[in-house]
């Protein structure tokens, strides 16, 4: 029998082109498993920009438009075997909503970036779109894409450190130590602005990856926070510093930091999680590391690759063990999980958990809602009950 190579998936990507860097670190992560390509964009909220990148991407001008509109109509008047699979939103946050529930509600498979959108009724919006159409909604929390970080969730879900009692994460970086955004920084501009990035700078930037981070490999749920917000650098308008305490639902405790003016730190994301019988650290600058201190016995240091390793784990790394993998394949990781379950259900068929492992637009719901908590109890000053889905 000869086995035969399926088709690749076609994507259109909305935002992302010339001077974003997101957006190409996107296409960069699709590419490397060759499982779909770029066949459509509207790639800047400028028509003549967006006909540009796209043109310096290979696009085609039947396939390269100059709004996102344009193209939803475009795609809607072909045959559809002829559509896009799927619609990768990278644009910045003002704009995942509509974006969103236009292409969602049409019945495309969308992937979008994080923090999902502005507000919980736009969140709750999305995910009943989403479960009307049974569609794909994947959110780019891309640091569960690591090998390690799998690693990690099968250990804390399998009991290996008992009952959890503490978790610490913290995300800290310096990029944002000064006013950048008065420099005429693009990223620095839009992410510092209420219009545009939402109400949490900081906070809805790193923080909500770091929630995320919490809730994949713990599987806790939040049942009260209190929060400290702060602008820390002289006229900014959202925070760029964010410390908060969490409660969890059968009594583990958290404590979570998000802050952007840590002056000459990089990209310092990290995770402890203490059970009764051990406990696991985890840093993205070292990502192919997970140390696991017993309780009763050495620390082991856990290595991505090693043929010891969980399923999850195996099958998310890329290259044989001592040879460093790092952002892109945690993105690409993801990314194969969407993809699988595309195409899974383009057959009529579930895919296998371990395969189709990516978030779905229920995390990005449930980081909307953190966002939201954190913002309130810090406003207020006290203890602030986490809200439940849908309510």
């Amino acid at each position: 029998m000869t086995e035969t190579t399926p088709c690749r998936l076609r994507y259109a990507m909305v935002g992302g082109g010339h001077g974003a860097f997101i957006g190409a670190v996107h296409r960069h992560a699709i590419a490397l498993d060759g499982l779909a390509e770029l066949a459509a964009g509207a790639l800047s909220s400028t028509a003549e920009k967006a006909i540009a990148s796209g043109r310096a991407l290979g696009l085609a001008d039947e396939h390269n438009h100059g709004s996102w509109q344009r193209l939803l109509e475009t795609e809607l008047k072909r045959a559809p075997e002829e559509r896009i699979d799927a619609v990768v939103i990278v644009t910045p946050t003002d704009s995942h909503f509509p974006i969103a529930q236009a292409f969602a509600g049409a019945g495309f498979n969308v992937v979008c970036d994080k923090p999902l959108v502005h507000t919980r009724e736009q969140a709750d919006t999305l995910v009943a779109a989403v479960a009307r159409a049974g569609t794909v909604f994947g959110v780019t929390y891309n640091y569960t894409g690591y090998p390690m970080v799998r690693q990690a969730r099968e250990m804390v879900r399998s009991g290996a450190l008992g009952a959890v009692r503490k978790v610490v994460v913290e995300y800290n970086q310096g990029w944002l130590a000064t006013a950048l955004e008065a420099t005429g920084n693009k990223q620095a501009g839009w992410r510092t602005d209420p219009a545009r990035s939402g109400i949490a700078g900081a906070l809805g930037d790193i923080g909500s990856h770091a929630e995320n981070l919490v809730s994949t490999v713990t599987g806790l749920e939040i049942e009260e926070l209190i929060a400290d917000l702060g602008a820390l650098v002289t006229g900014r308008a959202l925070d760029d510093d964010a410390s908060m305490l969490l409660r969890f639902k059968g009594g583990a405790r958290g404590v979570l930091v998000a802050s952007q003016i840590n002056a000459g730190m990089e990209n310092d994301l990290r995770l402890r999680v203490a059970g009764e019988l051990g406990t696991l650290e985890w840093r993205q600058e070292d990502p192919n590391r997970l140390v696991h201190h017993r309780r009763d016995g050495a620390a082991e240091i856990l290595t991505r690759g090693s043929p010891w390793l969980g399923e999850a784990a195996r099958r998310a790394v890329r290259l044989p063990s001592g040879h460093p993998e790092g952002f892109i394949e945690a993105f690409a990781n993801v990314y194969r999980g969407i993809f699988a379950d595309i195409r899974a259900r383009g057959a009529g068929k579930v895919a296998d958990p371990i395969d189709a492992d990516y978030p779905r637009v229920e995390d990005g719901a449930r980081g909307v809602r953190f966002i939201e908590c954190a913002v309130a109890s810090s406003a207020a000053r006290r203890w602030q009950p986490f809200p439940p889905s849908g309510k």
